[in-house]
This record gives structure tokens, C-alpha cells and sequence, in this order.
């Protein structure tokens, strides 16, 4: 079973695949964010989803606007859950020109200490 998403104090480790082209152009289809997280939707933390697990996406992979471009975000939970799965993501991006950036999770300023 894969640890679940940032159960400890340290930073998530993700990578955000970015709808643009290596020379700047905007990917289409327009919806491919959302249908790469739809195949990708049944990759889950064990023991979460339930009965309408197919309806939402996967906390490992989500679709999300940056400086309006659509965008995936990537957790690198994923790689331990199913490295063929993690690497189905990678070689989408690769095979499709797309910029992919290595980022984490930054604390929010006024988050509370425990």
C-alpha cells in the first residue's frame, strides 16, 4: 500500500505537466487535462474512492489552470503506487512535446505551527 498523500511535515514531492509545447504553443486538445487524469482516475490511495470512485479523479493526478494553461499535477506517491502507471504520465509528456516543471507543496505564511 502507498503512504497516503503528505502525512508528514515534509513537502509533497510533484511535477506539473504544463498544455504547452516545448516551443511555447498551447496542446490540444483543449480537454487534455482532464481526459489524462480521467484514464488516470483509478489510481488511489487504498481504501479511498468508495462507490463513485470512477466519478473523481485520482488525489495522485489533477487537472488545474496555471496562468491559464491547462496543467497536470503529478504527485510522486504515484511512482510508488504503480511505477508503470507513474511512467504512462512521464512518456505522455515526452511524447508529446510538453513542458514539465519539478515542484513542491510551499506552506501557506500564516499556516499554524503544531
Amino acid at each position: 500500500m502507498a503512504d497516503p498523500i503528505n502525512t508528514t511535515n515534509a513537502p509533497a514531492q510533484e511535477f506539473i505537466i504544463l498544455g504547452l509545447t516545448q516551443d511555447g504553443k498551447q496542446f490540444r486538445p483543449s480537454d487534455w487535462a482532464e481526459r489524462l487524469c480521467g484514464v488516470m482516475s483509478c489510481f488511489r490511495p487504498e481504501g479511498t474512492g468508495g462507490r463513485n470512485a470512477h466519478l473523481q479523479y485520482s488525489p495522485y493526478v489533477l487537472p488545474t489552470m496555471i496562468n491559464g494553461v491547462r496543467s497536470v499535477v503529478v504527485n510522486e506517491a504515484l511512482r510508488g503506487l504503480d511505477p508503470l502507471a507513474y511512467h504512462f504520465v512521464l512518456n505522455f509528456a515526452k511524447d508529446n512535446g510538453l513542458q514539465v516543471i519539478d515542484a513542491c507543496l510551499v506552506p501557506e505564511k500564516n499556516a499554524s505551527k503544531p
